[in-house]
């Protein structure tokens, strides 16, 4: 029951790496667990729909590349789906259960993911209403994940 993120974009800030590492580090000892991380794309330097769209379009692309046939994808969405975490520590044992053998998460890069990937989600998930930069994000991301791995094997985690 592997797990995957997809990231695109380097975690520049030192404390968002040293985060993430530490939640993985973690997650690993008790779920398998991997972060592909994509090069973003440049942003253009007189942004405009097309121009944006064309960057996360070729983002997409690499994002799409990356997905298997058979991986549950669930796309990081403002629009998505909210859980608390024992709902997502529900929702992960549920996904396993049912034969789903590797769950693939995806986190777009500033501009957002293309509809293309969006399309290819079995479902969306928001960590909030609220925006977040994609580097923030993918520390939450993992942080929930450890978390609803500790729920999941019947360890005491922290409310």
């Amino acid at each position: 029951m592997p797990v995957s993120i997809i990231c695109v974009g380097k975690l520049r800030e030192k404390y968002f790496s040293d985060a993430a590492d530490e939640y993985l580090k973690r997650l690993k000892r008790i779920m398998p667990v991997s972060v592909i991380e994509l090069p973003d794309e440049p942003e253009p330097a007189q942004p405009s729909d097309k121009l944006n769209e064309a960057v996360m379009k070729r983002e997409g692309e690499k994002i799409l590349q990356k997905i298997g046939q058979q991986d549950y994808v669930i796309a990081m969405c403002i629009d998505g789906k909210q859980f608390e975490s024992p709902e997502l520590a529900k929702k992960l044992s549920g996904l396993f259960t049912q034969g789903r053998s590797h769950i693939t998460f995806v986190i777009g890069g500033s501009l957002g993911l293309h509809p293309d990937v969006v399309r290819r989600a079995d479902e969306r998930m928001s960590m909030s209403k609220m925006t977040f930069p994609h580097q923030l994000a993918r520390v939450m991301l993992l942080e929930q994940l450890f978390r609803a791995a500790k729920i999941n094997a019947g360890e005491r985690y922290h409310k």
